[in-house]
């Protein structure tokens, strides 16, 4: 797979909750440390995902804003 985006987080899938149209994916990257994805149910099929799948979390955008 190549992509343009820059932001590619390995990380271990550690929860998928379909809701009517739209999944929650919440990915580990590392201990502690979680993302969450909001992609459609077909998706979810389509990729066969399930807990304990290794993935990558892809961050596409053209502004990443830092905050302290």
């Amino acid at each position: 797979m190549k992509l343009s985006a820059r932001n590619v987080l390995p990380g271990r899938v550690i929860a998928v909750t379909k809701g009517s149209t739209t999944a929650h994916v919440k990915v580990e990257l590392a201990p502690g440390l979680t993302v969450f994805s909001a992609i459609t149910n077909e998706a979810v099929e389509e990729l066969a995902l399930k807990v304990g799948d290794s993935v990558s979390a892809v961050i596409k955008s053209s502004d990443v804003m830092i905050g302290k």
